[in-house]
């Protein structure tokens, strides 16, 4: 393992670009993964990882160590001292492990089936992260995310997603409108207005495209134009909305339920 202590290296000039450029992280076609847990979800979706960074005071930890030795030998290997590493981690508190990996390849479109989640100008890197953990945990492996998402491979969404994204398929910065068009099942967005419907009184066991927007300014005009349906969750009294990750994991999951109980019944 080589150990680099100058922050004019060109290694640390480009970890500290990746952790902290969008800009830097699309013109390079890579991005970090940061901590033990996500650099084995890759290890374990057979990613390939370009490189791992180690900090001085984790480089004997057992996890780190276990890692390693799974890791192929040819990934080159580097130690920084710990004021080093927190100056190239992404994330505030570093847990002393660091890989980078290429960005996905661009893929022509292949038409949409089943359900997938649709997201319109979703900011928060740890909302966005939570949500693509969610649609993997509920079983959706689609999501289209639109021009003003957060940057789905930025290092902190994929702390927040731990993992997801080596299970789904991601659309980013697309025209969602535009890719919605041949869609062949219901859109639906949580959104208020009238001929809403509650959640619990639809009928979830086709293909749905679930249409979810920020907390703020919620889904723009166009994309809720979009939908077959508004639906709204049914809460208490005194409370006015949602986080966007807890709306997406009471649809999806209550999706999720209606789907296992008709296998059942069919049973």
């Amino acid at each position: 393992m080589k150990t680099i202590s100058s922050r004019d290296n060109p290694l640390v000039k480009r970890l500290h670009a990746l952790a902290h450029s969008a800009r830097e992280r699309r013109q390079r076609g890579e991005t970090l993964l940061d901590g033990a847990h996500l650099v084995e979800a890759a290890v374990d979706a057979q990613w390939p990882l370009k490189a791992i960074v180690c900090s001085q005071h984790s480089a004997s930890h057992p996890e780190h160590q276990r890692l390693l030795d799974v890791i192929a030998a040819d990934v080159p290997r580097y130690q920084l001292p710990d004021a080093l590493f927190r100056h190239v981690s992404p994330v505030d508190n570093p847990a002393g492990l660091l890989a980078i990996i290429d960005l996905p390849a661009s893929a022509p479109p292949e038409p949409l089936v089943g359900s997938v989640v649709v997201l319109d100008a979703v900011q928060d890197p740890g909302n966005l992260g939570t949500i693509l953990r969610t649609a993997a945990a509920a079983g959706i492996r689609r999501v289209l995310l639109g021009a003003g998402c957060a940057q789905a491979w930025s290092p902190r969404v994929l702390r927040a997603g731990m993992g997801a994204h080596f299970v789904l398929e991601l659309e980013d910065g697309i025209d969602l409108p535009g890719r919605l068009e041949a869609y062949p099942g219901r859109c639906l967005a949580t959104a208020l207005g009238e001929g809403a419907c509650a959640l619990y009184a639809l009928d979830l066991r086709g293909p749905v495209a679930w249409l979810f927007g920020a907390e703020g300014q919620g889904l723009s005009p166009t994309l809720l134009a979009r939908a077959d349906q508004r639906v709204i969750i049914p809460m208490a009294g005194g409370i006015e909305s949602l986080n966007v990750g807890a709306a997406v994991a009471v649809c999806l999951f209550e999706q999720a339920r209606q789907v296992s109980a008709a296998v059942v019944s069919a049973h």
